[in-house]
């Protein structure tokens, strides 16, 4: 198979791509490589990979052509990175990966999967699954929420779309986030002894091992298209629905140093529980990871010095970056526009 990933340089997108690599499959990645191209593979013995510097705002639309996939992942990737200019989320996220799976679909690629997120439930009670109504609170939300309402129709004999909706993901990847709850909890703890955990630690987050939702896409796009055509899945597994105060506790006492938690921040507004028995009924899929293998990777990588925390390791720091006046002015950006 011949997969176009856009984004593929993300944190998502980094971890997905070796592994089809490795899987035989070609690569093609499209990204603006905001967090560098160092982050993908060199070489690979199975299948080949090949890297465009493009935005899917107005890259050709014939670089989709000869593809049998899609895997769209390009966009401003959470709720405070979307909050830094909601019109661009809004234009990326939304316009700019509807314009690719119309794209995709001219050119005649058989399948589509967009990135979707959980956090679209906003604050909800029950447990919620894929037929719930949607309660968007922010920026990034809304546009997954339109994303999927605009290319899910798309649907032909043909033409496959799907949508995932992950759960808040954690664990180690070649482009590493530090901005997400159980990593920037295991960095906190690293440096500090104290788990920062925003108040009042009663909200209900589903979570996701990156590599898990890695898994996830390849077991859509290597499904029959009979059980995904047109679909959406809720990513996850029902016993990783956490409160994020116990969440905290766990992993606490998954780390060498027992750590203590450190409270910050006003109550988070998004509180949500989801039911993942769609996607284990219909592809049989499961995660394999949970939150206690992450802290022990991610602990001993930074003992170790394989990982260290930067700038580019939280994502608004650095969008935030990209967009000063002073880097801006310095930096050649396509149609003079960074982001």
């Amino acid at each position: 198979m011949r997969v176009l990933a856009t984004g593929g340089a993300g944190y998502l997108g980094s971890t997905l791509v070796p592994m089809l690599l490795e899987a035989g499959h070609d690569v093609t990645v499209l990204d603006r490589f905001f967090f560098g191209e160092e982050n993908l593979p060199t070489e690979s013995s199975k299948g080949q990979l090949e890297k465009i510097r493009d935005d899917i705002r107005w890259c050709d639309g014939e670089l989709l052509e000869g593809h049998d996939a899609v895997v769209d992942m390009a966009a401003l990737s959470n709720d405070p990175a979307g909050a830094i200019d909601a019109w661009k989320t809004y234009e990326i996220n939304f316009l700019g990966r509807s314009r690719i799976a119309r794209l995709a679909r001219e050119a005649k690629v058989g399948r589509y999967l967009v990135t979707s997120s959980c956090s679209q439930y906003g604050f909800q009670d029950g447990i919620l699954t894929e037929e719930s109504p949607p309660n968007p609170l922010t920026a990034y939300a809304r546009a997954n929420v339109l994303v999927e309402k605009d290319n899910l129709p798309l649907a032909t004999p043909e033409f496959c779309p799907t949508a995932v909706r992950f759960s808040t993901l954690y664990g180690l990847s070649p482009r590493m986030r530090f901005d997400l709850a159980v990593n920037g909890m295991v960095l906190g703890a690293s440096r500090t002894g104290k788990i920062p955990v925003m108040r009042d630690g009663k909200q209900w987050r589903p979570f996701l091992h990156v590599k898990d939702a890695a898994r996830a896409i390849i077991k859509v796009l290597t499904a029959p298209v009979d059980k995904v055509r047109g679909a959406v899945f809720n990513v996850g597994s029902d016993d990783q629905n956490f409160q994020v105060g116990p969440l905290a506790e766990l992993v606490a006492s998954s780390m060498k140093s027992r750590p203590s938690v450190e409270w910050y921040g006003d109550p988070d507004a998004r509180s949500y529980q989801v039911s993942f028995a769609k996607v284990k009924r219909v592809l049989g899929y499961e995660p394999e990871l949970r939150p206690a293998d992450a802290v022990h990777e991610i602990e001993e990588a930074l003992a170790s010095g394989a990982v260290s925390p930067t700038e580019k390791t939280k994502t608004v720091e650095w969008y935030r970056h990209l967009l000063s006046d002073e880097v801006a002015s310095q930096r050649v950006a396509l149609r003079g526009v960074v982001l």
